[in-house]
């Protein structure tokens, strides 16, 4: 069976079934671990407070932060 006969079969399915096999072939996707996504937060975490410490980034306050995206919308 090819895949495009693979793919018309599943269109064909009824919609619960075509859910269950979506969420089964997403979750065979490689992803990195809960440990390896805690090390890479921790790792960003730590880029973006160098960052900071060096004064290579702006800080802006919440108040402001809040006025910018307010006026996205308008």
């Amino acid at each position: 069976m090819t895949n495009i006969d693979l793919e018309k079969t599943m269109l064909h399915l009824p919609i619960q079934e075509r859910a269950y096999l979506a969420q089964k072939l997403l979750e065979s996707l490689d992803h990195p671990s809960k440990d390896e996504l805690q090390q890479m937060w921790l790792l960003e975490a730590q880029l973006r407070a160098e960052e900071i410490d060096l004064g290579v980034v702006d800080l802006i306050s919440a108040e402001k932060l809040e006025q910018q995206i307010q006026a996205s919308f308008k």
